[in-house]
């Protein structure tokens, strides 16, 4: 399933209700460029969910979580060689909700060849206050 959504920032409510609609445990990969707002829709979905802590990008600390059941990737700085050896792919195993900020396909392969569920979101800054996001399901 492939799905497109052009949207403001203040305007995420239909997108984050139908990704957390369609998608309760699993692992989303967000692909974007810098400042294209992935951390932003992660906290976004943890408002929807209820979650009350402060979102914020895991770029230094490579994983957050918010509650039992959310967590937040990022593997930048980290790069997915590292993010394996520290047997994160264990964590992605667990039936959670998983966000990992720049992903690969490799990645996507990774999950999907070991039955995980996964989603991929490509995030596309079409100006400073909008975006198109490309949700496709693997």
């Amino acid at each position: 399933m492939k799905k497109t959504y052009t949207c403001k920032l203040n305007e995420l409510d239909v997108l984050v209700d139908d990704i957390i609609t369609e998608f309760k445990e699993g692992v989303v990969i967000l692909k974007g460029n810098l400042a294209a707002g992935k951390t932003t829709l992660v906290k976004k979905i943890a408002q929807a969910l209820g979650y009350t802590e402060d979102v914020t990008s895991p770029t230094f600390s490579l994983q957050q979580c918010y509650g039992e059941k959310l967590f937040h990737y990022d593997i930048y700085n980290h790069g997915l060689e590292h993010f394996i050896s520290l047997g994160m792919l264990e964590e992605l195993e667990k039936p959670d909700l998983h966000f990992i900020e720049w992903g690969s396909d490799e990645l996507v392969d990774i999950l999907v060849s070991a039955g995980i569920e996964t989603v991929t979101i490509e995030i596309e800054k079409i100006s400073d206050d909008a975006r198109e996001y490309t949700i496709c399901t693997h």
